[in-house]
């Protein structure tokens, strides 16, 4: 199986601070999880795509020493991960007021091939079902999402979605799908 290893950094540095951070949190990941066989896996190929993350919070403490929730978007990506569960590195860097500048995980091939493993209206569109009833499955990545929700086509099609999901690798190949589609490069 192939690994990448994915990034989000803030739209506001350089792009060459960019992938300074990005190389910061690559460490972090590699002194962490080292030893696991994806990471193992990934040092085959060692491909990077850095992505662009938006915004970033400093992680802060209130007086009382309560940690209330990050609110950037590269802060609520990392929260997501741990969430997930989701083994993830981050980088918070010193000359920026310790401010969050790189998340990264790794992911395989189940979640970026997206020709081999569509994500799950593709899937349903590839399937032998009549359509003919749901038209908004005839558009390729469709582009507002709201109109018709994932949770709404589980609730539609609850085998084919398992099924989908026993063949990328399960929940949290389909959370970092979800996390990695239509996002645009740093």
């Amino acid at each position: 199986m192939k690994y990448r290893m994915y990034f989000f950094v803030p739209y506001n540095i350089s792009p060459i601070q960019q992938a300074i951070q990005a190389g910061h949190a690559a460490l972090e990941y590699a002194w962490k999880f080292f030893e696991k066989n994806d990471y193992k896996a990934f040092m085959q190929d060692k491909t990077w795509i850095i992505l662009n993350g938006g915004t970033t919070n400093k992680n802060w403490t209130t007086e009382l020493g309560i940690s209330p929730q990050r609110v950037g978007t590269l802060n609520a990506i990392a929260d997501n991960l741990e969430d997930v569960g989701i083994n993830y590195a981050i980088f918070e860097e010193p000359d920026l007021n310790d401010a969050l500048t790189a998340v990264c995980f790794l992911a395989d091939e189940r979640v970026w091939d997206w020709e081999n493993y569509p994500n799950f209206r593709d899937y349903l569109n590839n399937t032998a079902l009549d359509l003919a009833e749901y038209p908004f499955l005839k558009h390729k990545r469709i582009k507002n999402k709201s109109d018709f929700s994932d949770s709404d086509l589980l609730i539609s099609f609850p085998k084919e979605y398992y099924n989908w999901l026993e063949k990328i690798g399960g929940e949290k190949n389909a959370f970092l799908k979800n996390l990695i589609e239509d996002k645009k490069l740093a």
